[in-house]
């Protein structure tokens, strides 16, 4: 494997490498199904540990593998585990599937699952949350294992399906048995290398350049639908390069598309655009846990733990026109963290809050802030559909009420490493976006909503919202499994929020994908490709 430091390339040299470069490997070799895919931001690691974000994590899937997956329309299937049980409310049983080798060629077996789970319980994992859950794994034999939880948790499968299995001799050969942290960018092993099981793996990683991926032979399934040979993927950050890209021919798949060039794109032959609702909700959220803002010229005080600015801010924002002006009427605008397709979602819940201006200066001046104040919002602009372009016209509308924002935009890995709490969860107000890994509204509450006080809980709560009334419900909703009592509880939680005007919710983002139409792929709602469901002519 050849490992080579980040080159920076600008768009039109990327362009010309991509094409030059596909020339090349197609002249090289007629008959290997090549796939050249881009998107707008870099894979952020290759450890499956260090950073809890759906497309990092969705592109590892293609190398990596958990006990449990998702089909193309997100419905759970075994993939590690060939089958499970729950015979006892705090306990499952899980299966493991026999025959099953690392890319290294190491078998794996149940000493695997135990080492995965105490690896994502290390300082530097992001997936913290996710292991917490369980209170001890323990092997029954190689090709069975016990997870035990602190309470009853009916949808534990479907929380782990991006926790993926690491090889326990691979880790320990490479000192890698602690999770990267993505902030220090310590030289973890992990971080440049993987040892999966999945279908696929990496044999080139250029950071910030490309990232080559090719066929694994020993796959244990053998009837796998793709036929792809080679996967070429390369980060194309400028919206206009990585459109011309796929109309020259030089990518096969590039996301996201710009809405503005959906009906352009439509009508160009040999290009089809995928678009649907995304299972992720895109929303702001503010500092209300310390004492004085980071980034503000209000000093000796927090105004976000004043509910009256919390709501002022979120009355100031239109979110139908930014809907209408920026998201070209694509996207569905929301009231609450969860998206219409999430488990537990309800209209009730779910609309929008209505935009009022006069109020929202009535609230500010009540708060002591007649004539506003300034604060810096940071925003990732490689990272969600228009997020800098979000940011952007958020800002202008609470300039309206008297508030000056100061943009911080950056790519995401930058973004990142500031408001993670590795990092210190050093911002002040924050976009984010947010697709439960579980389709199932307990997984925000958990890690967007839950106090951080304890491991495994807030773990996205960058602004450390905290109402232990509804800590307390998410407790109840996570043990209950009575649908409809659970549904009640969910409600009552996210109204809780709602009322406390804890975040500012924006919207339900749309998918985006620009393919050629003589490729077939499935676009999963979580917007992650899943190489196995792709076939090239």
């Amino acid at each position: 494997m050849r490992i080579r430091s980040a080159l920076k390339l600008s768009a039109i040299t990327l362009a010309l490498a991509t094409s030059a470069y596909a020339t090349s490997t197609q002249a090289a070799s007629a008959k290997e199904r090549t796939l050249h895919w881009a998107y707008q931001g870099d894979v952020q690691s290759m450890d499956p540990m260090s950073l809890n974000e759906s497309f990092t994590l969705g592109f590892q899937g293609n190398m990596y593998e958990s006990l449990f997956g998702y089909d193309k329309d997100l419905k759970l299937v075994p993939q590690l585990a060939t089958s499970w049980e729950n015979p006892e409310p705090n306990k499952w049983i899980i299966h493991l599937r026999k025959g099953v080798t690392f890319h290294d060629g190491s078998p794996f077996t149940a000493d695997d699952v135990i080492f995965s789970w105490k690896r994502s319980l290390t300082p530097g994992s992001d997936m913290k949350g996710y292991g917490a859950e369980a209170t001890d794994v323990k092997k029954i034999d190689d090709y069975t294992v016990e997870i035990d939880t602190a309470t009853p948790h009916p949808i534990l499968p479907r929380d782990w399906t991006f926790l993926y299995m690491m090889s326990k001799s691979w880790s320990e050969k490479n000192n890698t048995t602690q999770a990267t942290d993505v902030k220090n960018g310590a030289g973890n092993y992990a971080n440049m290398h993987e040892d999966g099981t999945g279908p696929f793996m990496m044999t080139d990683r250029e950071p910030g350049v490309k990232t080559v991926l090719k066929r694994f032979p020993g796959y244990w399934d053998k009837k796998l639908k793709t036929n792809v040979d080679e996967v070429i993927f390369q980060p194309i950050t400028q919206e206009s390069t990585r459109v011309a890209a796929l109309l020259s021919g030089d990518m096969d798949i590039v996301q996201p598309v710009p809405v503005q060039d959906w009906d352009r794109l439509k009508n160009t032959k040999g290009i089809k655009i995928l678009n649907r609702p995304e299972d992720r909700a895109i929303f702001i959220g503010f500092d209300q846990f310390r004492p004085e803002l980071l980034y503000s010229n209000v000093k000796g005080k927090n105004p976000f733990k004043d509910k009256r600015v919390r709501e002022a801010f979120i009355l100031a924002v239109d979110t139908n026109a930014i809907n209408q002006k920026i998201m070209r009427g694509a996207a569905h605008p929301l009231g609450t963290l969860i998206a219409t397709s999430i488990n537990g979602y309800d209209p009730s819940f779910g609309a929008p809050y209505k935009p009022d201006t006069a109020k929202a200066k009535k609230l500010l001046a009540e708060a002591g802030y007649p004539n506003g104040f300034e604060v810096t919002l940071d925003c990732p602009n490689d990272r969600y559909v228009n997020d800098e372009k979000i940011c952007q016209a958020v800002a202008g509308m609470l300039a309206k009420v008297g508030i000056k924002i100061d943009l911080l935009a950056q790519t995401k890995s930058k973004y990142f490493a500031k408001v993670l709490p590795q990092g210190g969860n050093m911002t002040s107000m924050y976009l984010l976006g947010w697709s439960p890994s579980s389709v199932d509204a307990d997984n925000v509450l958990i890690n967007l909503v839950h106090c951080p006080d304890k491991p495994g809980f807030g773990q996205f709560n960058f602004g450390h919202y905290c109402n232990k009334d509804v800590d307390a419900l998410e407790a109840q909703i996570g043990a209950e499994t009575d649908q409809a009592k659970r549904n009640a509880l969910i409600k009552k939680a996210f109204m809780m929020v709602h009322d406390d005007y804890a975040y500012m919710t924006l919207h339900q983002q749309p998918l985006s994908w620009g393919v050629k139409s003589t490729i077939q792929v499935a676009q999963r709602p979580d917007d992650v490709l899943d190489l196995r469901n792709v076939v090239m002519p």
